[in-house]
């Protein structure tokens, strides 16, 4: 059976106005970020559905079941705050978004299969409800559909940004597969993961958002370095709640980290600074995964002052971030980037 791409890059753009966000909201409400960008996020999801289409049954069932499964959308959300700040009128916004979402959602569905995660955003994983198989084959279909994609922008600046962005994701997947069971892993090393497996993408979308914008180079280069900061501050925050939050805040199993040995910051910073007792439980756990110890544990992070050391490290990204913006003219979209840094960090899912 044939499944030809959707020609997915013509639409026609609904211009909405929106409300304005203040800079100084001590408590950024994520919604009301969405909101500036509405009718570009409805556009984007109309073009995600076009080109979910597949003659193939399960990949139409499958695909549109982790796509539709209610994430943040936090990467074409920056892509389409940046354009609009940009006042850009063209189409592509929509497309990259689309396309960077389906970069996401592919390595979304390879990471819960490498992971054997049993449940993502609140409810069961694709592998777990369509197997391992499924989920792996279904994401290699999201990925060749986003270069389908990519090659309908006809610009090879934006193809190799999105080339070169996705192999860097790849790169840091495998990356964390090698520290994984390492309790030796360092600061330094964790650090390298998060930046090529998470904050890559945001990366791409700050600066794909330049580029099609025709900002000079000094700009591309700030808001790269804005989604690159942004990406790994969420990723320490991510990190940091699976050891803090609850899993119905969550929205995945508490201590799904540790299941799987991996040493994220929070477990290597109780390491190093508990007790004697405390840093070989921990190192046990690394070492051979499982739960068994988890409230040992938990109660090792929080009285060695890991969430907080983890807390600091992603502020001080965040505030990376909004110094990358200093040059950009004021505009409420402007405001919402940088509500956006702080959503990143204060948030508790």
């Amino acid at each position: 059976m044939s499944s030809r791409p959707p020609r997915c890059r013509h639409y026609d753009p609904e211009m909405t106005s929106h409300p304005a966000i203040p800079s100084t909201a001590p408590e950024p409400d994520f919604h009301a970020l969405r909101e500036l960008v509405a009718g570009d996020m409805r556009e984007m999801d109309k073009l995600i559905q076009k080109c979910l289409h597949s003659d193939v049954g399960l990949i139409d069932q499958l695909g549109h079941y982790i796509v539709n499964s209610g994430g943040k959308r936090l990467r074409p959300v920056l892509l389409l705050l940046i354009s609009r700040h940009f006042n850009y009128t063209g189409n592509q916004h929509i497309n990259l978004a689309a396309i960077i979402e389906f970069i996401h959602t592919a390595t979304l569905l390879h990471d819960d299969v490498v992971d054997a995660s049993l449940l993502r955003r609140g409810r069961a994983t694709a592998n777990q409800r369509w197997g391992n198989e499924a989920s792996v084959l279904v994401g290699d279909f999201l990925y060749s559909r986003a270069f389908q994609m990519m090659i309908e922008t006809d610009s090879m600046r934006v193809m190799s940004i999105l080339a070169d962005a996705t192999n860097v994701i790849a790169e840091g997947e495998v990356q964390q597969l090698m520290n994984r069971h390492d309790p030796d892993t360092t600061e330094a090393r964790y650090l390298e993961v998060i930046r090529n497996k998470t904050a890559k993408l945001f990366e791409a979308a700050g600066q794909l958002a330049a580029v099609i914008c025709n900002r000079p180079e000094h700009e591309e280069k700030a808001l790269a370095a804005y989604g690159a900061h942004l990406g790994t501050a969420f990723q320490l925050i991510d990190d940091a709640l699976d050891y803090s939050a609850t899993s119905s805040e969550l929205g995945k199993n508490i201590g799904d980290d540790l299941a799987e040995g991996k040493p994220t910051l929070p477990l290597l910073y109780a390491m190093w600074h508990g007790t004697e007792f405390q840093a070989a439980t921990i190192r046990t756990a690394i070492e051979q995964g499982g739960l068994e110890n988890i409230e040992e544990i938990r109660q090792a992070i929080e009285s060695s002052g890991a969430i907080a050391y983890t807390s600091a490290l992603a502020r001080a990204e965040a505030h990376k971030a909004e110094r990358a913006l200093t040059d950009l003219q004021p505009t409420i979209y402007l405001d919402a980037l940088h509500a956006l840094a702080r959503f990143a960090i204060e948030r508790n899912y």
